[in-house]
């Protein structure tokens, strides 16, 4: 599920409750904070943007290698890496296109509308949809997005070590600390591969200029509006877009733009394969070596077997049965009134049904190679040592 939508969460409400509560972002944590999957998420995210707040400020005078030398984390010996090296990748043309697809960027400063309406009967919700559908570019292929196919193309024909993708559905403003530290940690144990960003936001002047200090620092990255339609085309997600486009699915009280985002992830990788991540994620070791390949999140104490799946970092050929099955359960059984529930569950869910088919050739890491901190104890690492 990875991107979530990334927010700042003040340390201190008490003041400002009262006007924090009729803002939409208030409304979105209020409902996301429900989940456990988002507290996983949340949790993770404090972690990662504590530390990263006290490292930023020297990023660009130390290598990443220097930076993740401080970073203690055990990951499986399945995952091999020395994080050295030169940095050798060349910088790829980013075209630009200023016109009618930017204006997701400037709808979302006060509303975000992929934010359905809080407390919505069902009714209200797909009318709500409906009133939007015009204003979603996302949706849409347009004449940045038609670009899409031949701009991934372009750099992926390039002798590249690893192809990366992650997805930004967040404005280009909130694109901080927290993601220039996943992208510094990635490119110093992958420095030869190329990442990917699908986002709209940041295919623009201002993500540009955002990205900037990472591109000078020659970091293979290209930002691209992604084309949905064509990335759905002749999948079995297809006609689950089309019956959204139509108005007449209730999206659920969930944010779409999350459920977008467990869409996109799947039908990237199964056109072209490679590897997925979220942001928030401080990489230690090289992912480029490994194939047909997803982390478990939990483990049945008692059966010693994964208990939970996560879809923030998957690893697949193109085309690979597997993601097949992963659209085909999105679009029947898309459920928008669940978080989670199209995305790290749903995984869980497929990969529950064929985990004794061989044919698939998927491996399943344990928790501790992708997930190693359980979020339950991110706070005994910030626990004072107590003194005699």
């Amino acid at each position: 599920m990875s991107p979530p939508r990334k927010f700042s969460l003040p340390w201190s409400i008490a003041t400002f409750r009262n006007m924090a509560k009729k803002s939409p972002t208030y409304r979105l944590i209020s409902r996301a904070a429900k989940s456990p999957f988002f507290s996983t998420i949340a949790f993770a995210t404090i972690l990662f943007f504590m530390y990263a707040e006290r490292l930023m400020p020297s990023i660009s005078s130390k290598t990443s290698h220097e930076i993740l030398q401080t970073t203690q984390m055990s990951t499986t010996p399945a995952i091999q890496g020395d994080g050295e090296g030169q940095l050798s990748s060349t910088l790829n043309d980013m075209p630009v296109t200023i016109g009618t697809e930017r204006r997701i960027e400037e709808a979302v400063e006060n509303e975000d509308p992929l934010i359905p309406p809080f407390k919505a009967s069902i009714e209200e919700r797909m009318a709500w949809l409906r009133r939007k559908l015009p204003e979603l570019e996302i949706l849409k292929s347009n004449g940045l997005s038609e670009k899409f196919h031949g701009r991934v193309q372009e750099v992926f024909n390039k002798d590249r070590s690893a192809q990366f993708f992650t997805v930004w559905l967040s404005t280009a403003k909130s694109f901080g600390t927290r993601e220039f530290l996943a992208v510094d940690s990635l490119f110093s144990t992958s420095p030869n591969g190329c990442l990917v960003i699908l986002s709209s936001s940041m295919d623009s002047p201002k993500g540009q200029g955002i990205l900037k200090p990472l591109l000078d620092r020659g970091f293979n990255i290209l930002v691209i509006t992604p084309d949905l339609p064509f990335l759905v085309k002749n999948t079995p997600a297809e006609a689950w877009l089309d019956e959204l486009k139509s108005g007449n699915m209730d999206p659920g009280p969930v944010p779409l733009f999350n459920h977008l985002s467990d869409l996109i992830r799947l039908a990237v990788l199964y056109k072209y394969g490679g590897v997925y991540l979220d942001t928030d994620f401080v990489f230690l070791k090289d992912l480029s070596g490994l194939r047909n390949t997803i982390g478990a999140q939990s483990i049945n104490q008692v059966t010693k077997k994964w208990a939970r799946l996560n879809g923030a970092v998957m690893i697949f050929d193109a085309h690979h049965p597997l993601l097949v099955d992963f659209l085909q359960e999105y679009a029947t059984t898309f459920n928008g009134n669940r978080w989670g529930y199209n995305g790290p569950y749903l995984v869980s869910r497929v990969l529950e049904r064929v985990r004794d088919r061989s044919e698939y050739n998927v491996t399943i890491f344990p928790p501790n190679t992708f997930y190693p901190v359980d979020w339950i104890k991110i706070a005994k690492l910030f626990k004072k040592p107590e003194t005699g």
